[in-house]
């Protein structure tokens, strides 16, 4: 398949409490954009920095109109700085990138090759990754075999933020809560062809990472989300449907049992409790029927509706004004 021309590239960089790393990595991500001979802007999003970030970000966005800031009130997390950074850049081409420096900005022409390809979304594979193996590396792996498992989406690295994205693919997404690590499913979903390339990855030299153990217990659950959203979002009915016929099966079940002890084992219904417990099955599978019921009336009102950002911005820079 032919390359397609890259109308503008946009490279997006959640901030939080970056202060000593930002300077550095912009010098380095420019070395890299202007040998492309491409047209691209840097959307940094400070993503409530309580550090000297903001100022640091302000200093450079004066420097040049091809670096463009938001700035949110507080800190919502990398999701909606991801978002942010979607919805405030203009490119047909998106690359996220940490600004950690952990990411190395010479593996962005890597991904826009790969992209050129014939490809929706090239993802980045750091395959000898530099964090504690123990804490990090591990639970990450488990964390990415368990993703692909579920979502047949098979990436050996979802936790990567440089990525190349066409806009296209990813524009009518919206993200909530801390999904921005499923973006490659989403985009699976919409057709999106996908690949994956090894790119570096170096220790972090400054500041205190914001991961930690505790994000990969919350993998399941994002995953239970995940799971739903892809094979029940357009009909929750059949989940919470499902779960009532379940329970008046149960029931049913109950109610045998009831009658096999009252004459065959000599005990009234008020000796077990079996009476309460088929009560206690009838009610839930109603109460399950009409969750669902009030689900697909969501899901009705969610597609219909306009949708609701998940942060809010307090100022930017470089930025014309924004329509939704």
């Amino acid at each position: 398949m032919a390359s397609e021309k890259i109308e503008l590239l946009s490279i997006i960089v959640p901030v939080y409490n970056e202060e000593a790393n930002l300077r550095k990595l912009l010098d380095s991500m420019l070395t890299v954009l202007r040998a492309l001979d491409q047209e691209f802007e840097i959307v940094f999003v400070n993503d409530g920095s309580t550090d000297g970030s903001a100022t640091i970000l302000d200093e450079l966005a004066a420097g040049s109109p091809l670096i463009k800031v938001v700035h949110f009130r507080r800190n919502f997390g990398q999701t909606a700085a991801m978002m942010a950074g979607l919805d405030y850049s203009a490119g047909d081409v998106i690359v996220p990138i940490d600004a950690d420096l952990q990411n190395d900005p010479e593996d962005i022409p890597k991904l826009l090759e790969r992209l050129g390809e014939g490809y929706d979304l090239v993802s980045g594979w750091r395959k000898d990754r530099k964090d504690a193996r123990f804490t990090r590396n591990f639970p990450s792996w488990l964390a990415n075999r368990l993703i692909s498992k579920i979502s047949g989406v098979k990436l050996n690295d979802y936790g990567c933020t440089l990525k190349a994205y066409r806009r296209s693919i990813v524009e009518d997404i919206r993200l909530y809560g801390e999904m921005h690590r499923f973006l490659p499913i989403y985009a699976s979903w919409a057709g999106a062809r996908t690949t994956e390339i090894p790119v570096s990855h170096r220790a972090r030299a400054h500041g205190e990472s914001s991961y930690g153990l505790k994000r990969v217990l919350k993998v399941p659950l994002d995953l239970i989300v995940v799971k739903f959203l892809s094979d029940y979002s357009q009909k929750p009915i059949y989940v919470f449907g499902g779960f009532g016929v379940l329970s008046h099966l149960l029931a049913l079940v109950t109610f045998m049992f009831m009658l096999y002890f009252k004459y065959f084992g000599d005990k009234s219904f008020i000796q077990t409790p079996l009476p309460v417990l088929a009560a206690l099955f009838i009610l839930m599978g109603f109460i399950s029927m009409l969750m669902g019921l009030i689900a697909e009336l969501t899901v009705r009102t969610y597609h219909e509706s306009q949708n609701k950002s998940t942060y809010t911005v307090g100022r930017t820079v470089n930025i014309d004004a924004h329509t939704s």
